[in-house]
């Protein structure tokens, strides 16, 4: 009967019926990576620099050193990240059981009022309409919070004003709902990060990271391409790299979705 599934699964991909959506962005140099204030370390941002490419170095190949901070770009939280996961057991990139790495999606479609208040903060009771059209976000799907954010870059992407960063994230009782109430596998962000922009002045500070990690939970940010998927039926495919001892990793989030 496996086989029989697998099977159909390939069909369906090979025809078509079945699409593959590229939720992440590209990584460069140009990469917007998160500031944090003195007297906090900074991630270091994106380098590459070439080996060879059919030169003197490298008659026949092409191919590329690069080096950069585990959150850059699209990437994925591990539970290990932040302090309320540290002493979870298989909570680095390299312990994460595979089959953790492939989940239902519910997206939740706030770009209008995004747009409206780049400060926008989902709450509880935005879940709970969307539940009433959509049905109960199922236990273990990710819930990705679509906001057009993905399409900002440099600047205008981190939003720092004369009073912080700017940007939308879920409110505090809206992630303890997700994770309480919902069982989610994680939850996923157009933006830098999965906190809001001003989640530093949270109950508690960074809500998102405090009560998803803290429950072994998952974190993807630097979304793109949420607009293509549908509110319900799409799976998500979410691998970090193998990082022995990761606290996460960029990865190439893939979305496959039913024709």
């Amino acid at each position: 009967m496996s086989s029989d599934v697998l099977q159909a699964f390939a069909s369906a991909l090979s025809s078509g019926a079945i699409s593959v959506v590229d939720l992440s962005q590209e990584l460069s140099p140009e990469t917007v990576v998160i500031n944090l204030p003195p007297p906090f370390a900074q991630s270091a941002p994106f380098r590459i620099e070439q080996v060879s490419a059919y030169d003197d170095k490298g008659p026949a190949w092409y191919w590329n050193n690069i080096s950069l901070g585990e959150h850059t770009g699209t990437h994925f939280d591990a539970p290990v990240h932040w302090m309320t996961g540290r002493s979870l057991p298989a909570s680095t990139t390299d312990t994460i059981a595979p089959g953790r790495l492939v989940a239902p999606a519910c997206v939740i479609d706030v770009e209008a009022e995004c747009a409206a208040d780049p400060a926008f903060l989902l709450m509880r009771a935005k879940l709970l309409a969307w539940e009433a059209e959509h049905g109960r976000i199922p236990a273990g799907a990710w819930v990705l919070m679509r906001s057009g954010w993905s399409r900002r870059t440099g600047d205008a992407f981190l939003n720092v004003g004369k009073t912080g960063p700017q940007s939308p994230g879920p409110d505090p009782d809206c992630v303890k709902f997700m994770v309480d109430d919902r069982d989610v596998a994680g939850f996923g962000t157009e933006t830098v990060g999965t906190d809001a922009g001003a989640a530093h002045s949270f109950t508690p500070p960074f809500p998102c990271h405090t009560f998803m990690h803290g429950a072994n939970k998952f974190g993807l940010a630097s979304l793109t391409n949420l607009d293509k998927l549908p509110a319900t039926g799409a799976v998500i495919i979410t691998p970090p790299l193998k990082i022995k001892g990761g606290s996460g990793s960029p990865c190439r989030v893939l979305a496959l979705v039913g024709g």
